[in-house]
């Protein structure tokens, strides 16, 4: 492999130390410089310039989210995936709550980055931070028949016997219109949804700024976004520091929200696209325009 090779053509890098798999350290080094063919007109100001997420719809499928939070708000909808008596999973009606916290960090993302969309909890994690292939399936489904706008799905695993069921899942959603921002996995093992082309997968950069996102051209990860030592709300009306794709991924939803509140006509493959645009390094792109071929 030659050093001229694009990075799509790449044995995986090495792990960076302090950031999560597949993230990257932009504070200690760039993103390298390659080839981009901008488009003219899509800039930050053109997507999301004064919007506010309003007539947005983002569902956030996790351990569910507390409602009335200081820093979620209100929420629209809250359901839970359950299991009858005759073992049948549903999706049901629930009270406002996250024993795990960790929806309840996710939505307090995407409410800082959109403050006005609307935000919805399906609970599929019922064991703390675990649950069952299943209910994931079940409460993902039940998301994108609602047609909701933004996904995020902070989530993933590692079963391999999962994968053609959320394969076709996102495949779903990506022809209805709702775009589903997953996250990459903490660790550098294969899981799924993420590394599905129809999905927008999202892995960390370490800088503060939360409107910050960079392009990765090097697959399975599309964007970085903030995700090391982000603010989050936590259970019982409090907040806390964490590091994690999993904040990274509602940051690219917020984003999304936004744009959508701008330009409702975005199809999904639309909506990555004007991302790719905006990001940092394509409409900055390293080097400056020299270094578009």
């Amino acid at each position: 492999m030659t050093a001229t090779a694009p990075p799509w053509r790449r044995p995986p890098r090495d792990h960076f130390p302090g950031v999560p798999a597949w993230g990257a350290p932009t504070t200690r080094s760039a993103p390298e410089a390659f080839a981009v063919s901008p488009l003219v007109d899509v800039t930050q100001d053109w997507a999301w310039g004064g919007s506010d997420g309003a007539g947005t719809r983002v569902c956030v499928v996790d351990s569910g989210v507390e409602g009335g939070h200081p820093l979620v708000g209100d929420l629209d909808r809250v359901v839970a995936v359950t299991s009858g008596e005759d073992g049948e999973l549903r999706v049901e009606e629930c009270e406002a709550v996250d024993t795990a916290g960790h929806g309840t960090a996710c939505a307090s993302v995407i409410r800082s980055v959109a403050p006005a969309a609307s935000i919805s909890s399906v609970r599929v994690l019922t064991r703390g931070r675990t649950g069952s292939g299943s209910a994931l399936l079940a409460g993902l489904s039940w998301a994108i028949d609602e047609g909701f706008d933004v996904i995020n799905l902070s989530l993933s695993t590692v079963k391999p016997e999962l994968s053609l069921g959320l394969y076709e899942l996102a495949d779903r959603a990506y022809f209805r219109r709702c775009l589903l921002v997953v996250s990459a996995h903490n660790m550098p093992v294969r899981s799924f949804p993420w590394p599905f082309a129809s999905v927008v997968s999202v892995a960390s950069h370490d800088e503060a700024d939360p409107m910050l996102h960079y392009y990765n051209p090097s697959p399975p990860v599309e964007f970085y976004a903030r995700g090391v030592g982000v603010r989050v709300a936590w259970p019982g009306g409090g907040a806390m520091r964490s590091t994690g794709n999993s904040f990274a991924a509602p940051h690219i939803a917020g984003m999304s929200a936004l744009i959508l509140s701008k330009h409702r006509w975005l199809t999904p493959f639309q909506l990555k696209s004007v991302l790719y645009l905006t990001a940092n390094n394509v409409a900055t792109p390293m080097g400056g325009n020299d270094a578009v071929a």
